[in-house]
């Protein structure tokens, strides 16, 4: 019951109403205490922004993509492919990208960016992609298929939706050309209306006429490892299932 009130509460938290409460004695102590001292600018109440998050005593690192953002990033650089084609990933990682080659960024969503040399941005449906049948030689989908279908972007209710992803994934990959797909993996089940969690197994079967290259990932630790055992990965709960195609 503790799990699903979190899960529930954690959309107040982002509001900084429920649990930003007991923080804001201290954020007023701070601000009191700042104003009192020498050279301290004027603080107007229309310019505050308390950020009441922050003081941890690490960096808060979402393992997942830093790690497949990594990952991938490390592959296709060594590939060297004349034009990469990004499907709904990382805009950080997309933007990286634009370092050593030329980039497609297809998104549902498109972002508002420009005079970006080496990017063009593509408005499309992950599941109707506007590329020929085997044409594309290099291809990333990083933490996306499990949105596919759920509606949370404005997508359509599909239940099938990360099926008919990797579907449509394969369907453009060119023969001898490599994709890039990350997903969280474990025990399945549909956490509504976020994410899918798939196994490994899943994913691979979706991916039959595919070969894998190579299988890394993230375990419930967050830790990072290279040619991972499917075995871990399928008893995760919440782990990173990075994963290598190719075709033919």
């Amino acid at each position: 019951m503790s799990k699903f009130y979190s899960k529930w509460k954690r959309p107040l938290i982002r509001t900084k109403i429920l649990s930003g409460l007991s923080k804001y004695p201290k954020y007023f102590f701070d601000w009191w205490k700042y104003s009192r001292m020498h050279g301290a600018e004027p603080i107007k109440v229309v310019d505050t922004y308390p950020c009441l998050f922050d003081r941890t005593s690490k960096t808060r690192v979402d393992s997942h993509y830093f790690y497949q953002d990594l990952w991938a990033f490390k592959k296709i650089y060594s590939l060297k492919p004349e034009l990469h084609v990004d499907v709904g990933s990382n805009v950080n990682f997309v933007g990286f990208l634009t370092a050593i080659t030329n980039v497609h960024f297809v998104d549902i969503r498109p972002p508002h960016i420009s005079n970006i040399k080496n990017l063009e941005i593509v408005k499309a449906s992950i599941l109707d992609l506007p590329y020929k049948d085997n044409s594309l030689k290099s291809i990333s989908c990083l933490h996306v298929a499990e949105h596919i279908g759920l509606g949370r972007y404005g997508d359509d209710l599909d239940p099938l939706g990360t099926k008919k992803t990797t579907v449509e994934l394969t369907r453009c990959l060119a023969e001898g050309g490599n994709l890039f797909f990350s997903l969280p993996v474990g025990k399945p089940r549909v956490c509504f209306n976020a994410h899918r969690i798939h196994s490994p197994g899943q994913i691979i079967d979706y991916f039959n006429n595919l070969k894998l290259v190579e299988l890394s990932g993230t375990d419930d630790e967050g830790i990072f490892i290279e040619n991972i055992d499917i075995d871990v990965l399928e008893n995760t709960r919440y782990g990173c299932g990075m994963f290598w195609f190719t075709k033919g």
